[in-house]
C-alpha cells in the first residue's frame, strides 16, 4: 500500500503584469527526505514538470476596477489546472500562494485590496487548498523578495548551495548572481565579494535555509529592484517621450527608429494595416535605425540622477560594486525571451556574445515589415507572432543598454567575434559549457530542464522550513535584515512578522503604526474587526482585575446609571437570578475564595428572603470575626471563619416599628463584586417561626 504521505505539494501564482502562471512543485515529506539523504547535507528536492505548469492572459492588475470578475473570469481555469495533477488526498495539506508583482504595484492602494480580497476568497470558497491567512498567502510581494527568491531558485538549480566546492569562482564565492526583468520592473541579486560585503554589511539581506539533516545554511545577499525599468514600462516611457518630441500640431507620422521599416503603429500599439485608417491623429512609422534606436533608449537608465549612497547604477539606486571575476550572472525572463526567440530561433542554452547578438539584432530590425512578415509566416524565427517580432527591436537595445550601460556587464565576444569568420554565439557556447556559466552573463530559461522561476525559490523556503532544526538553538528559515538573531522584519516563509513595503523609486515604507492601523480599519480579512473588539473585551477585564478593590467599586458606582451603595444589592435580588452565577465565578477568580455550597431548597426560596435584611463591610475587625463565627457556626460548616480584617454579612437590626432599617452604604465588598446575601431565616431563624435548624443537607459539612 502507498503511503500517501511521502509527498507534500505546494502551489504558487505567479500573478505578473502580463498574465498569471500556476507552477506546482512535489518533494518529500521532510522525514522521509532526511532518510532518502546522502551523508552530504542537501537541501530539498524539489520537482516540477512543464505540464504542471500553465499561464492565463491577461494580468491579474487588470481587474482592478472589475475584482469581483478575477475569479471566475481569471483564476478558474489555473486553479481547475492545478486540481488535475495534484492528488485529491493531498489539497487540503497543499499551501497555495498568489504573489502579485510589479503590474498590481502600479495599482492603487484600494484597488489591490480589492483584487485581493475577491482572490482570497474565491480560492477558499472554491477550493479546499490551505490557505489559512489571506494576508500571508494572497499578497503583493516588493521587487526586492521577487528578486531574492529568483537568486534562490537560480542557485539551487545550479548547484551552487549543495556542491559549493564544485562552483569555486575564486575568493571562496560559489554562487550566482540574479537578473530577471518582467514587464513593469527588473531585479537584480548576487552575493558581493568579502571586501564589498564588509563595506556595505547593512544593504544585504540575511538569508536562511536548511537542509534534509535539519543543519543550517545562511547567506548575504544584496538585492534591489527598479520598478518602472521593466520591458513594457520602458517601452511606455519611450513612446511618451517620441510623442512629446514629435507629434506637434500639423505632424501626423512620429518616426520611430526601434521599429521595423514600412511598419506603421498607433500609439497603443496596434497595428495599422496598409490602406487602413489610423486610431488618432498621429501614429508611429518604422524607420529602421537600430544605431539611433540605441542611443534613444540610453536616457531611460535615468544615470542623471542623484547618487545618494555611492555607488549607484541606475536610476540613482544604490549597488554595491560588482565584481565580474566572481559574480557570474543568469538572467532569465526577458533576458531570455528577448535574446532567444527570434535571433535564436527559440534554441536552448545559447550563450550571449555582445557582438554577434548586436549584429544580429542591427540585420534584423533593419528590414522592411513586409520581409519580416512573410519570416514570421513561414516560422523562420520559430513561434515567434508579429506582435513579438515588432517589439522585439526595442526590447533588444533595452536590453543591451541595461545590461552593459546599466549593470555594467563587460561586452563578451566584442573583440573575439570581430576577427572570427565563424558563428561568434557558438565559440562562446562551446566555452560556457566547458567552464560552467562562468561568464559574466548568461540568459537561461531552463536549468537540468527545469524553467528557472522565483516561485522555485519560495516553494524551496517553505519546504526548508518544514524540516525540524537539528538543535534547538537554531534560527528558523527564512529573511530579513542583515542582523544577528531574528531580525524586526524577519520574513517565515509560511507567514509571521511581515516586512514593509519600501517605495523603490525613492519613498520610505510604511510606518508601523500605519501599519497596525490599516490591519484593523482598512483590512479586507473579515476577522480583522471582530479580533479586535475581543482584544479590546479582554484587556478591559484584565485592567479591571488590576485596578484594586476600592476603584473597582468607584467605577462601578460611577458607570451604572443610578447606582448607590443602597442599590447594589440589586445583583443578588431575587429578579436577577441569572446574574449571580457569573457574579460568583468571578468572586471566585478575583478572591480565590470559594463561596458556601447551598442546598436547592434554599435556591428555591430565595423568594421569601429580603435582601434587605443584610448590610455588608460594616463591621469593625471583631464584629466581623464574630459574625464570621455565627455564621460558621448556624451553617453547620465546616470552613473556618474569615481571617482578621475579612468582611461577612451581617443581620441587619430592625426599627421598632418593625420596618427594616436603611442599607449600610457598602453593598460591594473588598473584592469589588457583589456578594450574595441571605436571608436570617435560613442563617439564624425567622420571625415567622421557621426552625433555627433548617436542613442543609446540601452543603458539605452536611454530608459528614
Amino acid at each position: 500500500m502507498v503511503d500517501k504521505t511521502k509527498k507534500r505539494y505546494g502551489v504558487v501564482l505567479d500573478a505578473g503584469s502580463s498574465g498569471t502562471r500556476v507552477y506546482i512543485y512535489r518533494w518529500d515529506e521532510s522525514s522521509i527526505a532526511r532518510v532518502a539523504s546522502s551523508s552530504v547535507p542537501a537541501l530539498p528536492e524539489l520537482e516540477t514538470k512543464d505540464k504542471w505548469n500553465m499561464k492565463v492572459h491577461p494580468g491579474v492588475s487588470t481587474f482592478g476596477e472589475k475584482p469581483d470578475l478575477v475569479g471566475p473570469d481569471h483564476l478558474k481555469p489555473l486553479l481547475k489546472h492545478a486540481l488535475k495533477h495534484i492528488p485529491k488526498h493531498a489539497v487540503p495539506e497543499t499551501p497555495i500562494f498568489l504573489l502579485a508583482t510589479a503590474g498590481m504595484r502600479l495599482l492603487p492602494d484600494q484597488q489591490q485590496k480589492d483584487v485581493l480580497r475577491n482572490i482570497c476568497s474565491y480560492i477558499q470558497s472554491e477550493t479546499k487548498f490551505s490557505l489559512p491567512d489571506c494576508d500571508v498567502h494572497i499578497q503583493v510581494i516588493p521587487g526586492e523578495t521577487e528578486g531574492l527568491y529568483g537568486w534562490v531558485a537560480a542557485n539551487y538549480l545550479l548547484g551552487g548551495f549543495d556542491a559549493p566546492k564544485d562552483h569555486d569562482h575564486g575568493k571562496g564565492h560559489h554562487t550566482y548572481g540574479f537578473l530577471d526583468m518582467g514587464g513593469a520592473s527588473a531585479q537584480i541579486a548576487f552575493a558581493p565579494n568579502a571586501t564589498e560585503a564588509e563595506k556595505h554589511a547593512n544593504d544585504l539581506t540575511l538569508l536562511r535555509l536548511r537542509t534534509t539533516e535539519g543543519l543550517p545554511q545562511e547567506y548575504k545577499v544584496f538585492v534591489t529592484t527598479w520598478l518602472g525599468f521593466g520591458a513594457n514600462e520602458a517601452r511606455r516611457r519611450y513612446v511618451e517621450d517620441l510623442e512629446e518630441s514629435y507629434a506637434i500640431d500639423g505632424i501626423l507620422e512620429v518616426p520611430d527608429p526601434c521599429l521595423p521599416t514600412g511598419l506603421r503603429i498607433n500609439f497603443d500599439g496596434t497595428i495599422i494595416s496598409d490602406d487602413g485608417p489610423s486610431a488618432s491623429n498621429h501614429y508611429l512609422r518604422g524607420v529602421g535605425k537600430f544605431d539611433e534606436c540605441l542611443r534613444r533608449t540610453f536616457p531611460l537608465l535615468e544615470k542623471d540622477v542623484p547618487c545618494l549612497d555611492e555607488p549607484c547604477l541606475v536610476h540613482g539606486v544604490h549597488v554595491p560594486a560588482i565584481d565580474f571575476e566572481v559574480n557570474h550572472f543568469i538572467g532569465i525572463s526577458e533576458y531570455w525571451h528577448t535574446t532567444h526567440e527570434i535571433f535564436e530561433m527559440a534554441h536552448k542554452d545559447k550563450a550571449y556574445d555582445f557582438n554577434t547578438y548586436q549584429n544580429r539584432v542591427k540585420e534584423f530590425c533593419e528590414q522592411d515589415w513586409s520581409d519580416i512578415q512573410r519570416g514570421v509566416k513561414h516560422h523562420d524565427y520559430g513561434k515567434a507572432d508579429e506582435k513579438t517580432a515588432l517589439e522585439v527591436c526595442f526590447k533588444a537595445s533595452w536590453l543591451i543598454n541595461m545590461l552593459h550601460d546599466g549593470i555594467g556587464i563587460p561586452r563578451v565576444g566584442l573583440e573575439d567575434t570581430n576577427v572570427s569568420d565563424h558563428n561568434g554565439t557558438k565559440e562562446v557556447l562551446q566555452k560556457g559549457k566547458d567552464k560552467g556559466f562562468l561568464d559574466p552573463f548568461q540568459a537561461v530559461n531552463e536549468i537540468k530542464s527545469t524553467e528557472v522561476s522565483w516561485t522555485m525559490g519560495k516553494m524551496l523556503l517553505y519546504a526548508s522550513a518544514e524540516i525540524p532544526p537539528a538543535s534547538d538553538d537554531d534560527l528558523p528559515v527564512g529573511f530579513g535584515s542583515n542582523e544577528p538573531g531574528i531580525p524586526a522584519d524577519f520574513q517565515y516563509p509560511s507567514g509571521g512578522r511581515l516586512q514593509t513595503i519600501p517605495d523603490t523609486l525613492g519613498g520610505s515604507g510604511q510606518s508601523i503604526t500605519d501599519q497596525i492601523h490599516d490591519t484593523l480599519f482598512h483590512s479586507d480579512a473579515p476577522h480583522r474587526l471582530p479580533g479586535f473588539i475581543l482584544f479590546l473585551l479582554i484587556l478591559i477585564i484584565a485592567t479591571f482585575c488590576l485596578c484594586g478593590r476600592e476603584r473597582r467599586a468607584r467605577l462601578y458606582r460611577s458607570i451604572v446609571p443610578g447606582s448607590s451603595p443602597s442599590h447594589a444589592h440589586a445583583f443578588s435580588s431575587p429578579s436577577t437570578p441569572k446574574l449571580h452565577a457569573p457574579l460568583s465565578f468571578f468572586n471566585r477568580l478575583l478572591n480565590g475564595r470559594k463561596p458556601a455550597a447551598l442546598h436547592s431548597r434554599d435556591l428555591e426560596d430565595q423568594r421569601l428572603y429580603d435582601p434587605n435584611d443584610f448590610e455588608l463591610n460594616d463591621l469593625s475587625d471583631d464584629e466581623g470575626l464574630e459574625a464570621d463565627k455565627a455564621f460558621a457556626h448556624s451553617t453547620n460548616s465546616s470552613r473556618p471563619a474569615s481571617s482578621h480584617g475579612r468582611t461577612s454579612p451581617r443581620i441587619k437590626r430592625h426599627s421598632p416599628t418593625g420596618s427594616p432599617g436603611k442599607l449600610r452604604p457598602a453593598a460591594i465588598d473588598r473584592a469589588g463584586l457583589v456578594v450574595r446575601t441571605e436571608s436570617r431565616e435560613s442563617l439564624v431563624g425567622s420571625t415567622n417561626g421557621r426552625s433555627k435548624s433548617k436542613s442543609r443537607s446540601g452543603s458539605p459539612s452536611r454530608g459528614h
